[in-house]
Parts: structure tokens; C-alpha cells; sequence
């Protein structure tokens, strides 16, 4: 059992370390190439060295990537992916992609990690307000047609088991409108991955990331995002 206070104890203060390092390195880089960097593509991209470092130094923590060759870095997607831990964002990250996130407006306030999404630019969230679901789809269009793709966790919330909770339409909906293919992220394994209720790390928590093919939504009508949204899940259920 002090093996593993000491261990947990080691992963937080190194993981606040590199979240703190991350902070300061965006912040850096945001400074320097504001007039150049209007996307702050190289802010973003600082979380890529971050995420393979809170992953390598867990050791209760074993991730298998798969399906990167699904990836075309020239096309702009809509990337929709189950949601069931904190984690999955950090994991997100070894996609290597260029992203902006939809987050809940709670997550922005946390020190150093809210301060990083909102210098990278993510979009904030706030649920249950009608203005501010608009003004997410309208900022989301805008980064699709700046050739930025966009994260949605279309469950709205954590699923709190192995089953997928049911999928908004708004990324869809979105997708056809704006011409893009979805591509689709499956996230196993993660829902153990930070202890809940306690700050112990107790036991190994493999997990995976797959990425799935895209989905072409070209010849989609707006009263098909329906089938769009069935056609997503139903690949996420399959992986």
C-alpha cells in the first residue's frame, strides 16, 4: 500500500508539473507568433509532447493506438468520439491532429488546464443555454471553413458505463452543412484511468484509441443528419 501512495503521490506532482510546463510553453508561443499563429496551431500542438508524457510516466497506464492511417492531415473533419473519462482528452492527443475541442464552459475555469484551452482556442460550452449552443455551431463552422477540424463528444456527457449514452444531433447536423466527413474516434478503457473518489492509483487501466474511416457525408440532405448520427454510432458500437 505505500508502493502505491508513493507512486500516486510521484503521478500527480509530475503530471501538475507538465501541465503547469504546458501552460507556460502555449503561453510562450501565443505571445511570440500572435501576428502569425492567428489559429494558434503551434500552441495546440505543445499538447502533443504533453500527452505522451503523462501517458509514459504512469505506469498504471497502457494506451494502444490504432487506425492513424485513417488520418488524411490535408482534409478538415468533423471527429466525433465516445466519451468516458477525463482522460480522453489527454489520449486525444495522439492523434497529432489539428483540433479545436467543444467544452463544457467549467472546464476552462480549472487552473492551468482551462487556462490552456482557452489559449489554444477551444470553444466553450455552457449547457442548458440556447445563445451559447448557437455561438458553438457558429464558431465551430468557422474553424471548419478555416480548414480546422473540430471535437465533439456528441454523448454530452461521460458515459458512466460501457455503454455509449444517446448522441445529439448537432454535430451532424453540422457536418452536412458544412460539406465535411466525419471521423469517427473510439475510446475504450478509459473510464477507470483517474481514480474516482480517492487520489490513489490502484490498479492497470489499459486502453485504446482507435481511429475509424471517415464517413463522407457529400450528397448528405440537412434531413439526413438522422441517418448520419445511426451511421456514426453504429461504427463505434462495432470498434
Amino acid at each position: 500500500m505505500i508502493k502505491k501512495i508513493l507512486i500516486s503521490m510521484a503521478i500527480w506532482e509530475i503530471g501538475s508539473i507538465l501541465t503547469i510546463a504546458l501552460f507556460f510553453a502555449m503561453l510562450f508561443f501565443v505571445i511570440i507568433l500572435f501576428p502569425f499563429d492567428k489559429k494558434r496551431k503551434v500552441a495546440h500542438a505543445q499538447c502533443f509532447w504533453w500527452a505522451d508524457a503523462l501517458i509514459a510516466m504512469n505506469p498504471y497506464w497502457k494506451l494502444h493506438v490504432s487506425g492513424l492511417e485513417n488520418i488524411d492531415k490535408n482534409k478538415t473533419y468533423i471527429i466525433v468520439a465516445n466519451h468516458q473519462s477525463l482522460a480522453d482528452i489527454i489520449i486525444a492527443y495522439k492523434t497529432k491532429m489539428q483540433f479545436k475541442w467543444v467544452a463544457k464552459d467549467s472546464l476552462f475555469k480549472l487552473p492551468f488546464v482551462g487556462w490552456s484551452l482557452s489559449l489554444a482556442k477551444h470553444i466553450k460550452l455552457s449547457r442548458g443555454k440556447f445563445a451559447s449552443i448557437k455561438k458553438v455551431y457558429r464558431e465551430a463552422a468557422g474553424w471548419l471553413r478555416s480548414g480546422v477540424s473540430v471535437l465533439f463528444f456528441p454523448e454530452g456527457t461521460r458515459s458512466k458505463t460501457n455503454k455509449m449514452n444517446d448522441f445529439q444531433n448537432g454535430a451532424f447536423k453540422l457536418a452536412i452543412k458544412e460539406h465535411v466527413p466525419i471521423l469517427p474516434i473510439s475510446i475504450a478503457g478509459t473510464g477507470d484511468a483517474i481514480p474516482k473518489g480517492s487520489w490513489l492509483f490502484k490498479t492497470r487501466s489499459p486502453a485504446s484509441l482507435k481511429i475509424l474511416a471517415p464517413i463522407d457525408t457529400s450528397g448528405l440532405k440537412a434531413a439526413d443528419f438522422g441517418y448520419l448520427r445511426d451511421m456514426t454510432r453504429a461504427a463505434l458500437e462495432a470498434a
